[in-house]
């Protein structure tokens, strides 16, 4: 039997937020260079997550982030969506691996090698927890971006997710450019600003 040496995580990070991307993170760990404290990301403080972020950049064998836009979100749907940008984070991590370890219960289609879903992945698994890590983090950052770009929506504080602020500000603004204009709240304001 063939030993498997390049087991590669996946998580994402902003399915359910009304606004910005969906982000998944892909890594290979190196088994010389062990992590301590890998975990789900909702379980990390901010601090950590960031600590974290750049230690499996700099220990890990490879790595991808991969981005699908709001206009895709809208196009496809948030689950096929999440797909794409898992593919496109194995895509440009530098390796091919020989199996792929998914958190949730299903799989994208056209993986390069087999693959499993597993459910809570991100807290058993270490390497679906530095994927959780990545995702967070990278996503995180690109809605501090569009808090810049986009300001009086809050994106900084609640990351484009479904709050009473979020709700205030897409009835006082109407949607920006980066809302998923599929999502029911979304379409209840551009049909109140039509």
């Amino acid at each position: 039997m063939t030993k498997i040496d390049l087991i590669c995580g996946i998580d994402e990070a902003g399915r359910g937020p009304w606004a910005g991307p969906v982000t998944a993170g892909a890594v290979i760990l190196d088994p010389a260079q062990p992590i301590d404290g890998l975990t789900d990301s909702k379980k990390l403080c901010e601090a950590k997550r960031e600590a974290l972020y750049t230690e499996i950049k700099a220990k890990a064998l490879g790595y991808g982030i991969g981005w699908a836009s709001p206009e895709e979100i809208d196009k496809l749907n948030i689950r096929e969506a999440t797909f794409l940008a898992m593919t496109r984070a194995i895509a440009i991590m530098g390796y091919v691996p020989q199996m792929i370890l998914v958190d949730g219960n299903c799989l994208p289609k056209a993986l390069p090698c087999p693959a499993n879903a597993i459910v809570k992945g991100d807290l058993i698994e270490p390497v679906i927890s530095a994927a959780s890590i990545l995702a967070k983090v990278a996503r995180d950052r690109a809605m501090e971006e569009l808090s810049c770009r986009y300001p009086g929506y809050g994106f900084r504080k609640h990351k484009g997710y479904g709050t009473a602020d979020h709700t205030s500000a897409l009835n006082e603004l109407g949607p920006c450019s980066c809302h998923r204009k599929s999502f029911a709240p979304v379409k209840k304001a551009l049909q109140r600003a039509a």
